[in-house]
């Protein structure tokens, strides 16, 4: 048996592992040294929705299912909820080290990426730089700034996914089944199907460029068994997320990312409100789905970071040397403020087609090596990241590009369930490092004889020469946007002067580490510089290169002292409506933030999938009560009756500010349950809607027949009823009622909820497009719903099996692979 040497096989590890851990505790130093918390937009906002989830967690020890503080109601499991794989949750802090979420998944990505380099033949020391320029990518830091944690660590764990399936058919089968079981296990963790669905299109490449060569070498029964290892670790980790998938499967049916029933589209909301479902936006469609598209030559901030000028949230007059700040400045001497005002709001430095973005810089030095790779690496391994790439690339086009875009839209499979296809970037950020850093190590092997020479010369000058023509020739570019042409020239000719500087600076800037990562591989490969100052160097200006342009976008300005943070503190609002302890929800007129959820039952919330139906309910219905309700404020006639869709969701609160008196009290609320006095019967949906919104909810209940059968036409509507507990899980009522009735429960409708009348189950109809209903006989009775989905009843219990189990294969494969490779006397 061999010992395993230190020196060579523990040290590099323990080297990387220190470098990674002290550049995320130096970028991140705020959070580790000055008691402040990431100020994350998408973050606050779930903290808001998920507030009475996890309060309901702490105060009881259950999980909440169902959130009632969010949209009128919707299944808490898209918010917040807790699945029984914790054990995988256990490995993501051992593999982090403890470090606090969310900046664990920026080390997890340097981690993962390391081990993914490692898996692939690449010196620990040359893979500690790939794996830094990968976790410290534009994209990661600013998606993680925006709040964005499940995507970038489903992303943090692509490269062990990818690491246990190439040690799988590299004859390390045992061990590539524990790597990929656990990378998978943990990638579903985070939940983000999109970036999965990306991920899948690498593997995919990946594995057809494999049988490819399987074919061609005429070993397709090992190409065989290796499918037959990671099949099993496929549905382990599977098994990890099959409750959560359970849930998402059957929840997309009902969601805004569903097919719509509606024969027609319902009309444009013109209260200001963004609607996820308007007539010229439907979810399904085309514009929907590529409304955040990259332009053309958008990809190039991967080598130039301020191509596009920089980020769109950013202005150019913030920098008072700048000539746009200097032409405004001029204006301001002049008196003409209000003009000034009006052309702020143009001042921004990106003059790109999108209307909200940010560089996605990957690195002068990996674009560099990423051009050595194509030359020099395998040329199986070349196929497969630059077929990558450039598909990601193309993707991220979206619009831009439709001929190739709109066919993968409509033809291929799932594509279109998804928006923001500039994500797709994410396959060249993963695919730059892996082949740039092959094409080193194999450079590195042969040597530089004249063949080399000029390929490493064309690589320079496909990357560096390229930024130092562009730095020579800025001035073909216009540096303005379509929109800014009637602006004054003036200040347009300082808008164009300013984007052009920034553009030169950073094309110089790209050009400068290039050349200096060509010399310093040049001297690499002729043995006049040793190989610990080689590493250092790289490593060091590779981190240099993605952080300082990191810094631009984020900052000590994105934390916040914990203590500081007055997001959800309580306004005098918020103190007169919690005075009211009957149950009721509160219309805040912005709909779309979380902030109100917090505190109250919300109709409104912050979430990027919403309930179909109830999207629909919102456009066709509560925007024209909103517009009634707005006109007749306004001529000082309100009449609470009128406003039968805010009626129907029992709001009994409207909020328009902050300050005390910013809020109407509905008077008019039909309550969290009434008896109505006729059924009016609909054959569609369309039908269905159109009815809801043109009734007296109070007294009518509209309902699809095609769907749910009632008995009668009539129902008694002089009873009470009234509701008796009220939890996110359970809710109870008392009913009484001379004749048989009708009882219409201002609850949403979603499968999964059991309904019992006298502890005697009872169908749930649906009535009045949204809501509950129920056929309740006549006398006094006690009805009591219960939500018991499956995807969580039955689901979970597959979940909290298979995570267990992913614990198991990832010890007993280690330990298995280690034992093996010291007694043959192989590297560990």
């Amino acid at each position: 048996m061999k010992k395993i040497n230190f020196l060579e096989h523990v040290l590099p590890h323990v080297v990387a592992v220190g470098i990674f851990l002290i550049v995320t505790l130096f970028f991140f130093k705020p959070a580790f040294f000055d008691n402040k918390t990431l100020e994350q937009h998408d973050i606050q906002q779930f903290l808001g929705s998920s507030k009475s989830i996890a309060d309901y967690r702490e105060q009881t020890g259950k999980e909440a299912l169902w959130t009632d503080t969010m949209f009128s109601g919707m299944p808490a499991y898209l918010v917040s909820v807790e699945w029984g794989n914790k054990a995988v949750g256990f490995l993501k802090r051992i593999l982090s080290l403890g470090l606090s979420h969310p900046i664990c998944n920026i080390f997890l990505a340097f981690v993962c990426y390391y081990i993914m380099l490692l898996a692939f033949g690449i010196r620990p020391y040359l893979a500690i730089a790939g794996a830094i320029c990968f976790g410290l990518s534009s994209y990661m830091i600013i998606g993680l700034g925006a709040g964005h944690n499940g995507r970038i660590g489903a992303i943090a764990f692509m490269p062990l996914i990818m690491a246990g399936i190439h040690l799988a058919f590299s004859n390390r089968k045992i061990l590539g089944f524990g790597v990929t079981t656990a990378g998978l296990a943990l990638h579903l963790r985070e939940n983000h199907v999109q970036i999965t669905y990306y991920f899948l299109m690498i593997v995919a490449i990946y594995g057809l460029i494999r049988l490819i060569e399987a074919i061609r070498e005429k070993n397709g029964m090992d190409f065989l068994k290796t499918i037959g290892v990671l099949i099993p670790a496929v549905l382990i980790a599977v098994g990890t997320f099959f409750g959560p998938l359970w849930a998402l499967t059957e929840y997309s049916a009902y969601s805004t990312r569903g097919k719509s029933e509606l024969v027609k589209t319902t009309p444009q909301p013109t209260s200001g409100v963004k609607s996820d479902n308007a007539a010229v936006k439907s979810d399904n469609t085309k514009e929907w789905a590529f409304e955040y598209s990259n332009g053309i030559l958008e990809p190039f901030t991967l080598l130039i970071p301020n191509f596009y000028g920089g980020s769109s949230n950013t202005s150019l007059a913030e920098n008072r040397k700048s000539e746009t700040f200097q032409a405004l400045q001029n204006l301001a001497n002049q008196g003409n403020e209000q003009m000034v005002n009006q052309l702020y709001n143009f001042t921004r430095p990106y003059w790109g087609p999108q209307s909200n973005t940010a560089p996605y810089y990957g690195g002068a030095i990996m674009v560099f090596l990423f051009a050595v790779g194509c030359a020099f690496a395998e040329r199986k391994y070349v196929w497969w990241l630059a077929t990558v790439s450039i598909l990601g690339i193309v993707l991220s086009w979206g619009s831009s590009f439709p001929s190739f875009n709109y066919f993968m839209f409509d033809y291929f499979p799932a594509y279109n369930k998804f928006r923001s296809v500039t994500f797709t970037i994410i396959m060249v950020l993963f695919a730059m490092p892996l082949l740039g850093l092959m094409g080193v190590e194999k450079l590195w092997k042969q040597g530089l004889d004249k063949s080399a020479k000029r390929k490493l010369l064309i690589a320079f000058g496909a990357t560096g020469g390229l930024c130092l023509l562009l730095w020579l020739f800025a001035g073909m570019f216009g540096f303005t946007r379509e929109m800014e042409n009637q602006l004054p020239a003036w200040f347009v000719d300082a808008l164009a002067a300013d984007r052009k500087s920034l553009f030169r600076a950073d094309a110089f800037r790209s050009f400068a580490f290039i050349a200096a990562a060509f010399i310093m591989l040049y001297f690499d490969v002729h043995k006049k510089i040793s190989p610990v100052g080689f590493y250092a160097l790289l490593i060091f200006m590779a981190t240099v290169d993605v952080a300082v342009v990191d810094s631009r976008y984020f900052s000590e300005n994105n934390f916040k002292r914990k203590r500081d943070n007055t997001f959800f503190a309580m306004n005098e609002i918020d103190q007169d409506i919690l005075r009211d302890k009957s149950y009721y929800r509160v219309y805040n007129l912005q709909w779309q933030e979380a902030r109100t959820s917090y505190y109250h039952h919300s109709i409104g919330g912050y979430h990027g999938a919403k309930i179909k139906r109830y999207q629909d309910f919102y456009d066709s219905c509560i925007t024209k009560n909103t517009q009634m309700l707005g006109a007749d404020y306004q001529r000082q006639q309100l009449d609470f009756n009128r406003y039968t869709a805010l009626n129907l969701l029992n709001i009994k609160y409207i909020v328009f500010g902050t300050e005390r008196g910013a809020m109407m009290q509905n008077t008019a609320a039909n309550g969290p349950a009434w008896f109505v006095s006729n059924i009016l019967k609909v054959n569609t949906p369309t039908e269905e809607l159109e009815k809801t919104c043109s009734v007296d909810t109070k007294a009518n209940a509209v309902i699809d027949v095609s769907k749910f059968q009632v008995s009668s036409t009539e129902a008694d509507s002089t009873g009470t009823i009234r509701i008796v507990t009220h939890e996110p899980n359970y809710l109870k009522y008392e009913s009484n009622a001379q004749g048989n009735s009708l009882a219409v429960f201002s609850e949403i409708y979603y499968p999964g909820w059991v309904a019992t009348i006298d502890g005697k189950e009872s169908p749930v109809l649906r009535a009045d497009y949204i809501l509950r209903a129920l056929e309740v006989p006549a006398g006094t009775h006690t009805i009591e719903f219960r939500f018991e989905p499956k995807p969580y009843t039955v689901g979970n219990k597959v979940t909290t099996a298979s995570s267990w189990l992913v614990v198991l294969v990832l010890v007993g494969s280690l330990g298995f692979s280690l034992r093996k490779e010291t007694q043959a006397g192989k590297k560990v």
